[in-house]
């Protein structure tokens, strides 16, 4: 997946897990990629702040969307 070559590695996985299931939890996405929960946090907040990715609903029974 090519969004943009300033990703970081773990982020262009994140972006692809959730292409795969809109709705992973952070804890699923830590154990998928084998980093801590809050690298995870960090990077999702990374990806938020280049408006490549946005959290529809609540925490709990929201979704992922890629914008």
């Amino acid at each position: 997946m090519k969004v943009g070559s300033k990703l970081g590695e773990n982020e262009e996985k994140i972006l692809e897990i959730i292409l795969k299931d809109k709705f992973v939890t952070i804890s699923e996405l830590s154990k998928s990629l084998n980093i801590s929960t809050t690298a995870v946090e960090n990077n999702i907040s990374k990806l938020k702040r280049n408006r490549l990715l946005k959290r529809v609903g609540p925490a709990k029974g929201g979704h992922w969307e890629i914008t």
